[in-house]
């Protein structure tokens, strides 16, 4: 049951939160100061405080989720759509873009974890980049601004989906990426990869793989994995990464390794 208070008592709140703002963190402290000109700090609800702090980008929108006045508590999960915009990642057999294929392969992700009450965060919806630089700074930019919006929504994990390429075309299957030394992305990548062999392709040989040179692993506070979910090289497997069928087991089967990992970290 939602609490009412008076607009006394939400001038008040929003007082205490910006003491607190201003003694944790000084550089938001200052900028919310500057905010604040010439609009009213009396609200209505618990809500319009929120709205408040997100309007003026002081605090993740995506984290202020709530309900009733109450903070959403389910798991959050953030998918992080490699590549984007003017970056196409891998171009693949009959010139498939790997940016296409990851972002079809996340929202079908999305999905699935809504579906079973888990809290998404997207890096991005779009064909975009999140670069705020040009030229040659973009692509660092844009890796950047990713690993900012993660750290904001501090989620449980991240999942990173890319497609693989190699110069020999017979090279194939899907292979999980943690951050070398990390335990817990170690367990969520061989859940995820155990989880790809058993619904998408029982063949497949490959194994987890530790990785200290990916931009994410190295930069995630957070258990994150780079799910290489095939190799758009291989002729036969960029022709079924391009199915949209193929692509819904490919995010079913991802999605039933990070439940398993959030249902065994409780």
């Amino acid at each position: 049951m939602a609490i009412k208070m008076e607009k006394r008592q939400y001038k008040l709140l929003t007082v205490v939160m910006v003491a607190l703002l201003l003694l944790a963190m000084p550089g938001i402290g200052r900028e919310l100061a500057g905010c604040v000109a010439g609009e009213s700090l009396i609200f209505d609800s618990w809500q319009d405080v929120l709205e408040f702090f997100a309007r003026h980008d002081l605090v993740s929108r995506e984290g202020l989720v709530a309900t009733d006045g109450g903070v959403d508590e389910r798991p959050c999960v953030v998918i992080d759509a490699g590549h984007g915009g003017a970056d196409p990642g891998k171009v693949g057999q009959g010139e498939v873009l790997e940016k296409d294929i990851n972002l079809q392969i996340a929202r079908r992700l999305k999905l699935y974890l809504e579906a079973n009450d888990v809290r998404v965060v997207m890096t991005r919806q779009e064909d975009v980049m999140l670069e705020t630089g040009d030229g040659s700074s973009k692509k660092s930019q844009d890796m950047k601004a990713r690993v900012n919006l993660i750290e904001e929504n501090m989620p449980r994990v991240v999942v990173s989906v890319h497609q693989n390429s190699y110069p020999a075309e017979s090279v194939h299957g899907a292979q999980v990426f943690f951050f070398t030394g990390s335990t817990e992305g170690s367990k969520l990548a061989d859940l995820i990869q155990n989880s790809m062999l058993t619904y998408v392709d029982p063949q497949n040989k490959r194994q987890i793989k530790g990785d200290n040179t990916y931009y994410l692993l190295k930069h995630i506070s957070v258990p994150t994995v780079i799910v290489e979910c095939g190799f758009l090289s291989n002729p036969g497997e960029a022709k079924k990464l391009k199915d949209e069928e193929y692509q819904d087991r490919v995010a079913w089967a991802i999605h039933l390794g990070i439940l398993q990992y959030l249902s065994d970290s409780v």
